[in-house]
């Protein structure tokens, strides 16, 4: 009985020993191990969205300096 385990356990593990180094051939795991990511994409993300928030922080700019300094008068009548 353990022999025939042995034999099955033996060929189960030399198929997908064949079948690893297959896929490991194959274009999508090249794909897959690829770590450079998207650099370029990600550094036009970065100043888009730089770009964006200074852009919306020059136009409210004086409208939030004048809620901050409202807020701040009014806790100020507080006390």
């Amino acid at each position: 009985m353990n022999e025939v385990i042995t034999i099955k356990l033996t060929v189960a593990t030399n198929y997908l020993s064949v079948r690893i180094s297959e896929f490991k051939r194959t274009r999508f795991y090249k794909a897959l191990r690829d770590d450079r990511g998207d650099v370029p994409g990600w550094v036009l993300v970065v100043l888009m969205t730089t770009g964006l928030v200074t852009a919306l922080w020059t136009i409210a700019a004086p409208r939030l300096t004048a809620i901050l300094k409202n807020s701040l008068d009014a806790m100020n009548g507080i006390r």
